[in-house]
């Protein structure tokens, strides 16, 4: 629903919606990407266990694992989008 509502939203109107609602862009940013790797079906896993079996025994390695590359993998979203602004904003005082 988020990737559907902030779709063509940039720079501060996107950070201002995050902001509306307690999201930061990069997890934007990694939804977008995760949607996209599954092809758009069937949602996470998180979702789709029913009634959340097998959440009160904890994480299996593998899912934490998965877990860590999500957020590293989001923040090096972020940092490339930093990046981007960053050499944006020198290279127009350059000229």
């Amino acid at each position: 629903m988020a990737l559907q509502e902030s779709h063509g939203l940039v720079d501060e109107s996107l950070n201002g919606w995050c902001r509306e609602r307690g999201l930061f862009a990069h997890h934007l940013a990694q939804w977008r990407t995760d949607f996209c790797a599954v092809g758009g079906i069937g949602g996470s896993r998180r979702e789709s266990a029913p009634g959340g079996a097998g959440s009160e025994a904890g994480q299996s390695p593998t899912a934490a694992q998965l877990n860590r590359k999500e957020k590293a993998l989001a923040e090096a979203a972020a940092l490339l989008v930093l990046q981007k602004k960053y050499r944006a904003l020198f290279e127009g005082e350059a000229e």
